[in-house]
C-alpha cells in the first residue's frame, strides 16, 4: 500500500523543510549503518509525519526570542527520540503494528531484529546530535541541560517508563488516573522536553524553561487524548496512518474508554485553553506555539 502524503501544518513549510533537510544531512554524515541497517534507520526517521515534536522546539525558541535556527539539531535530536519510540512500539513484543504513517512498519519492512537495532541507533544519535547545539551558539552549560532533560524524557521514568505502563494496563479496566499517568510519561514528556529544548536555546531564563516544559507535558497529555478519541473513530488505515480501532482490540488503557468520548473532548480543549494561558504570561512571541496548539486540537490523524 502506497503512503498517503501527510499534509504540512499550514504556515510551517519553511520550518519543516529545515527539519528535514537537516535530518537527512545528519543521518547520512553521521548516523548511518551499514547496509539494511542504515536504510532501516532513515526509513523509520524519514517517514512522512507532521513533525510536530521538533516543529515546538522551533516554536519555543522564537518564542522566547531566540533564532529558530540556533534551535534545529535540538529538533532533530527530538525527532529521532520519537522516531525511535514508535519502531520500538510497533513492535511484536508491544504494539504489534503493521502500519504506521499509511506505510509498513520499520520491523515489517526490515525484520524484527533490524527494527530493534534501528530504534537502539536513532535513540544513541539523537544525544550525539542534540550535543551539536554548542556549534550553533548555544553555552555548553545549557547544551548540557538539554542532554540531561532529553535523557530524562526518553528514560525509564518517562517514556520508557510510560511504554512500560501502557503494556501493564493492557486487558484491564482503566482509570482516568491510571490513562493519564501513562500518557504524562509516554508522550507529554517528550512534548515537555521538545519546548523545554526550544526555549534553552533561545537563551530563556530557568522559571520560563521550566514554565515551557510544564505546558509541553499539558500539550502532549492533550495531543494522546486526541490520539485515542482518533483511534476509536477512524475508519480506514488511509484516514488514520495505522489500522484504526487497535486500542480497543488489545484492551488498551485509553481515555475515552475510562472517561467517555464526550469527557475526552472537553479535557483536550480544557488542556490546551490552559496553555495558551501560561504562555501568554510567559513567552514574548508565542503566535507560532499557538499556531501548533491549534493545529493539535484540530488534526484527523
Amino acid at each position: 500500500m502506497a503512503a498517503k502524503k501527510i499534509a504540512f501544518v499550514a504556515g510551517f513549510e519553511p520550518w519543516r523543510e529545515a527539519i528535514d533537510l537537516r535530518l537527512a544531512r545528519v543521518l547520512r554524515e553521521r548516523g548511518d549503518g551499514p547496509g539494511r541497517l542504515g536504510q532501516a534507520v532513515r526509513y523509520a526517521a524519514l517517514s512522512p509525519g507532521k513533525r510536530m515534536r521538533p516543529l515546538f522546539v522551533l516554536a519555543a525558541c522564537e518564542a522566547v526570542g531566540g533564532p529558530w535556527k540556533r534551535a534545529l539539531p535540538a529538533a532533530v535530536a527530538i525527532e529521532c527520540v520519537h522516531a525511535f519510540s514508535l519502531v520500538h512500539d510497533d513492535l511484536p513484543a508491544m504494539d504489534d503494528d503493521d502500519f504506521r504513517r499509511g506505510r509498513l512498519t520499520t520491523h515489517k519492512k526490515f525484520g524484527e531484529a533490524l527494527g530493534i537495532l534501528a530504534g537502539d541507533a536513532l535513540l544513541a544519535f539523537a544525544f550525539e546530535e542534540v550535543a551539536r547545539l554548542v556549534d550553533d551558539g548555544v553555552p555548553a552549560g545549557r547544551v548540557v541541560e538539554a542532554v540531561r532533560r532529553l535523557a530524562h524524557a526518553a528514560g525509564a521514568d518517562q517514556l520508557v517508563g510510560g511504554q512500560a505502563l501502557d503494556i501493564g494496563a493492557e486487558g484491564r479496566k482503566p482509570t482516568a488516573r491510571l490513562v493519564r499517568d501513562i500518557h504524562d510519561r509516554k508522550t507529554g514528556a517528550l512534548f515537555g522536553a521538545s519546548l523545554a529544548l526550544g526555549a534553552l536555546a533561545g537563551d530563556a531564563d530557568a522559571s520560563t524553561v521550566e514554565a515551557l516544559e510544564a505546558a509541553g507535558r499539558q500539550i502532549g497529555l492533550a495531543f494522546q487524548i486526541q490520539d485515542d478519541l482518533l483511534n476509536a473513530t477512524a475508519t480506514s488505515i488511509r484516514t488514520l496512518g495505522k489500522r484504526p480501532g487497535t486500542d480497543a482490540a488489545r484492551g488498551k488503557a485509553t481515555y475515552p474508554a475510562a472517561v467517555g468520548e464526550a469527557r475526552a473532548k472537553k479535557e483536550v480543549a480544557a488542556l490546551l485553553k490552559s496553555v495558551r494561558t501560561a504562555l501568554t504570561r510567559r513567552c514574548s512571541k508565542p503566535e507560532k506555539i499557538f499556531k501548533l496548539i491549534e493545529a493539535v486540537a484540530r488534526r484527523e490523524r
